[in-house]
């Protein structure tokens, strides 16, 4: 059930911000007995993946910071944010992948639910932070990019913390993030953008 927390509340914190659970599970593990990663997912304590990953996050911190660039960024990440939030699941909730040498071998065992699940769970949260700031750059003229990007990172470091030291606490934020894209498909409805959701 912890293990279940753990990477639901890593694959959140990337639908935020794709990079941060990434470092944070690569530094723990590498210079920490916090977070034994499973062999599967070594790979992300590598000092190489870790610069990476820290150029990566530099850029994504500055690109959506600035209008107009933040709502190209959002397109940009709809495919990273969830393929992070597959990736921090798996290897936040210690299950480890088969390679995929044997497609037959890696279906049959289940051990990709874990990735699929976080790929989920990240879109929604990226779906709905997308939305949420395209209606805030809006309402402003983009001049709330910068303080909603802020709080997105310090959200993004905060989730992914709390999962990996208080994991049982993520259930309710969980619960929240569904309730927090209702209400944006509703929004979004009323708006007449989206016709028969919800």
């Amino acid at each position: 059930m912890l293990e279940l927390a753990t990477g639901s509340g890593l694959a959140m914190a990337a639908g935020l911000n794709a990079w941060i659970p990434l470092i944070l599970l690569g530094l723990l593990s590498r210079f920490t007995d916090l977070v034994e990663l499973p062999g599967a997912w070594s790979w992300l304590e590598n000092p190489w993946v870790l610069w990476i990953l820290g150029v990566l996050l530099v850029v994504e911190v500055v690109a959506d910071k600035i209008p107009v660039v933040d709502n190209i960024n959002d397109v940009v990440q709809t495919v990273i944010r969830p393929t992070a939030g597959g990736i921090a699941f798996g290897a936040g909730a210690g299950s480890e992948t088969v390679t995929v040498t044997d497609p037959q071998t890696f279906l049959e065992s289940g051990q990709w639910l874990p990735v699929v699940l976080g790929i989920v769970l990240a879109l929604g949260v990226h779906a709905t932070k997308a939305g949420a700031r395209v209606v805030a750059n809006t309402a402003t003229g983009g001049a709330a990019a910068p303080v909603v990007s802020t709080a997105e990172d310090i959200g993004s470091v905060g989730f992914s913390v709390l999962a990996l030291l208080l994991p049982i606490l993520v259930v309710p934020l969980l619960l929240g993030l569904v309730a927090c894209i209702v209400l944006v498909v509703r929004a979004w409805r009323r708006r007449g953008n989206l016709k028969g959701a919800f």
